[in-house]
């Protein structure tokens, strides 16, 4: 009995020696070489994944034209009313609104009245006074004429001279004509009609050369200088190319733009004055590449770029710039010269990230055509 007794209190020291020592706690933890090992068998996991595949197409940098665009309208050059300069009856008018003219052609005609009568009373009157001047002279030499009588005399001749002359213009005055080419916007006088000084005979406007109107930017005027090509989208799809022939120096009040303006042959008259333009000024030269927009991208940032791989097949992201967008593509500045880019597969990959590549050769701007041999 007392040796069960103590065999008992033996095997319980035993046991809360067992448990202070944590023997019935967490499994005790695998040697670091074991962690090394469970570490190199991850790796190696990782590596015998395969990279992933994309295609790439080569492209190369060409000089392209930055343009400005700026939206504007056409203004005719000029806008004249032609008016009368002498009093009388409108017997003539043989224009009507919208016809072209050329310069000299007649517009509106003054009843000649008795013009023609106070024009031959003009010359008869100059003539005598001529004669009388010169007989003033003659006798002068003679010692038979004052100084006083040869400065009236001289005096008489030139206001006849000048009656003579405004009577000539007063005749030539009854035909009223263009003073230069154009189109007649509106008609003011009428047959039967009498008219004074003053009077409105119809509104010519000028539209040759056609004017291109826009306004700029303070940060764009600097890029743009008179003589430049300047092209024109009017309403309708129709096209037409001018150049540059004037810049403001002074801002408009409140909007801080520039007034610029460009000429447009118009000779055939078929540009009209007034109508919306988009106008197009190529202002400098820059290396860009032609892409489809499906090739662009968004970084983790924000940021419109292109992913692109280098020669070591690791991607890299590129922001880039759109310089002008065509049918058939869109040019961007901002890649390498030449330079890879990815043209399928674009969305699976990060920069940095090292990838196999199939090549492709475009047929048109992130099109494939055909793919050669896939380089690791």
């Amino acid at each position: 009995m007392r040796t069960t007794y103590l065999t008992a209190c033996v095997i319980g020291a035993l046991l809360v020696i067992w448990l202070a020592t944590g023997q019935l706690g967490e499994p005790p933890e695998p040697p670091a070489s074991s962690i090394t090992e469970s570490n190199r068998r991850v790796a190696a996991l990782k590596e015998e994944r395969p990279p992933t595949r994309v295609r790439v197409a080569t492209i190369h940098a060409s000089e392209q034209s930055r343009v400005l665009t700026i939206r504007g309208r056409t203004q005719n050059k000029r806008s004249v009313v032609v008016q009368s300069q002498i009093s009388g009856l409108v017997v003539n008018r043989p224009v009507e609104r919208g016809d072209r003219v050329t310069e000299g052609d007649l517009l509106c005609h003054i009843s000649i009245e008795n013009r023609r009568a106070r024009l031959l009373e003009s010359q008869a009157s100059a003539e005598q006074t001529r004669i009388e001047y010169e007989g003033a002279l003659k006798l002068s030499k003679q010692g038979l004429q004052s100084d006083t009588a040869i400065a009236q005399s001289k005096a008489k001749l030139a206001a006849s001279q000048a009656r003579l002359k405004e009577s000539r213009l007063d005749l030539a005055r009854i035909n009223i004509v263009a003073p230069f080419d154009g189109v007649v916007e509106k008609s003011h006088m009428e047959v039967g009609q009498y008219v004074t000084p003053g009077s409105p005979c119809v509104t010519l406007v000028d539209l040759n050369p056609m004017l291109l109107i826009g306004q700029v930017a303070e940060n764009e005027l600097l890029s743009i200088k008179p003589g430049q090509i300047a092209t024109a989208k009017l309403p309708e799809g129709v096209h037409v190319t001018g150049k540059v022939t004037f810049i403001a120096k002074t801002a408009e009040k409140g909007t801080r733009t520039y007034l610029v303006e460009a000429h447009v042959d118009n000779r055939d008259f078929t540009i009209p004055s007034g109508v919306t333009a988009q106008i197009a000024i190529p202002v400098e030269s820059l290396n860009a590449q032609k892409i489809s927009p499906a090739l662009l991208v968004l970084s983790d940032t924000g940021q419109m770029g292109v992913r692109t791989v280098n020669p070591d097949n690791i991607v890299e992201f590129h922001e880039v710039d759109i310089l002008k967008d065509e049918v058939d593509g869109i040019w961007v500045t901002g890649l390498p010269d030449i330079t890879k880019v990815i043209v399928v597969g674009q969305q699976l990959v990060v920069a940095g990230e090292i990838v196999a590549t199939t090549h492709e050769l475009l047929n048109l701007v992130g099109g494939a055509k055909e793919s050669e041999n896939p380089a690791l």
